[in-house]
């Protein structure tokens, strides 16, 4: 159990990227959310990214649901909770057909009794008649909450009430006696209308064991769909979660529902060690958005889980989806995503160091634990700057066309390092001194080795080169994304 209370970004502009071409069309990644497609006639497919399930197994997994487990996105309510965050209808209905395409088992809207807007928002979605999707609202532990949730034609009710010693005398004041009775009561009333209904503690892990599993259990006997554990606060830690629902799981027959917030940056591993110690359903959000911090990111809890099992992740969820779901949400709410952004960040599959560029030339999976082709991105390798290595040039060169030996490269890449130790240069800048120096080479005016050579022919055909940055930053930053086609 956690202790007592009382105890966005984007690139510079600056820097190239050179995309990697060797699994097929690829969908370019950019800090605008522009997607451009690059090099179609490639068909050549990467090695494939093996998975490491099993690899650490113990015995004692054999409840583990790391390969079985649904997501129940709040993005429409945890997400309205966000600092930023006004979700017009039009916007929650463009959401919540995005996530049934993409395939997200459950949605969970804000409460009916939170305002007249979110009542008429939650039937005006109920009725969209969404493909895959299972339609949720998340409600207090009270009848007229309940009585409102189940007229808006839900598929079903997440009831939540307060269990540790703080929120019992801070924020509702009642009892474990009063909280079971009260559950009883909501949980038949739900059941009656035939829809789901699960039950959940908050504040979970600053509960009382005793407490959590008593309730719990009765409210297993009377068959809720599933039993929720909250890491509210965000304290949880792995091996505190392991533990809880391990526990947990032996004493209920439900399914296990699983809500973490981020607080302290553990909500992607609580959630995984959540699954592997038997749970059945995780809360997300898009870019994780929510209160305070957060809660588990969709994007990040999906990169875990494909890592685990890449065609149990590709079976279920369409997702070249993820990084439009990402942009429209961003948008919404007037954020960027962030530059390591799981997945989608414009970082997420760029390489920069020489070493690194080889072996990703040579074998992706050297240096990627995930395919970006699997989530319709493309990799880049960055080749202006100081740390750049002649293979990741000789890859430039040759999406280029240009015809030069690899003397000539090694001879070109020491220039772009000479360059670049006064400045970073911008793929316009690398691709003119490369055309420059195949010209030079082609005509016979240059030799390799010559260096002064070609400072005089960098200086009749660039001049701006000793000077500023050949155009406007946002000329460079488009460069970089443009130029990969070129």
């Amino acid at each position: 159990m956690c202790p007592p209370p009382d105890q966005p970004v984007t690139s510079n502009g600056d820097e190239e990227m050179v995309p990697i071409i060797n699994d097929g069309p690829h969908i370019s990644s950019s800090t605008n959310g522009q997607v451009k497609k690059i090099n179609e006639n490639v068909s050549e497919q990467p090695p494939a990214v093996k998975s490491h399930k099993g690899l650490y197994g113990r015995a004692s997994d054999f409840l583990s649901n790391t390969s079985n487990w649904s997501i129940i996105e709040s993005t429409l309510r945890e997400g309205e909770q966000f600092a930023n965050a006004f979700f017009t209808l039009e916007t929650k209905i463009k959401i919540a057909k995005m996530l049934d395409e993409f395939g997200v088992e459950y949605i969970e809207l804000t409460s009916p009794a939170a305002s007249p807007e979110s009542k008429a928002h939650c039937e005006a979605i109920c009725k969209l008649g969404l493909k895959k999707t299972k339609i949720l609202t998340h409600i207090r532990c009270h009848m007229d909450d309940a009585r409102l949730a189940v007229e808006t034609g839900v598929d079903g009710v997440d009831v939540v009430i307060g269990t540790s010693s703080f929120l019992r005398e801070h924020s509702h004041g009642k009892d474990m006696t009063w909280i079971t009775k009260t559950a009883i009561e909501v949980i038949e009333f739900v059941k009656s209308k035939g829809i789901e209904i699960r039950f959940s503690s908050e504040d979970s892990f600053r509960s009382e064991l005793v407490d959590l599993l008593s309730i719990y259990r009765t409210v297993d006997k009377i068959h809720v769909n599933r039993v929720g554990v909250a890491d509210t606060v965000g304290c949880a830690d792995p091996r505190q979660v392991y533990d809880l629902v391990r526990t947990l799981r032996g004493v209920v027959s439900c399914d296990i529902e699983c809500h973490f917030h981020n607080d302290t940056g553990c909500s992607i591993a609580n959630a995984y060690a959540a699954l592997e110690a038997g749970a059945t359903h995780i809360d997300t959000s898009i870019l994780g958005i929510g209160e305070r911090n957060g809660i588990t990111p969709l994007g990040g809890l999906i990169a875990r889980m494909m890592v685990a099992d890449p065609d149990y992740v590709k079976s279920k969820y369409k997702l070249s989806m993820l990084r439009e779901l990402e942009n429209v949400v961003a948008e919404a709410v007037e954020i960027s995503v962030p530059f390591n952004n799981y997945i989608t960040g414009f970082c997420a599959f760029t390489h920069k160091a020489g070493i690194h560029a080889k072996a990703i030339l040579a074998n992706p999976s050297t240096y990627e634990i995930l395919n970006p082709a699997d989530f319709g991105m493309t990799r880049y390798v960055s080749i202006g700057h100081r740390l750049t290595g002649w293979n990741a040039v000789k890859s430039r060169v040759e999406q280029l066309n240009l015809n030069l030996t690899d003397d000539q490269v090694k001879d070109a890449t020491a220039k772009i390092k000479e360059l670049a130790d006064v400045r970073t240069q911008s793929m316009e800048d690398v691709d003119m001194i490369l055309r420059i120096y195949h010209t030079g080479i082609q005509t016979g005016d240059l030799k390799v080795g010559q260096s002064h050579v070609l400072d005089r022919l960098l200086e009749k055909h660039m001049p701006s080169r000793e000077g500023s940055p050949n155009g406007s930053a946002n000329g460079n930053k488009r460069a970089r994304i443009e130029g990969a086609s070129a």
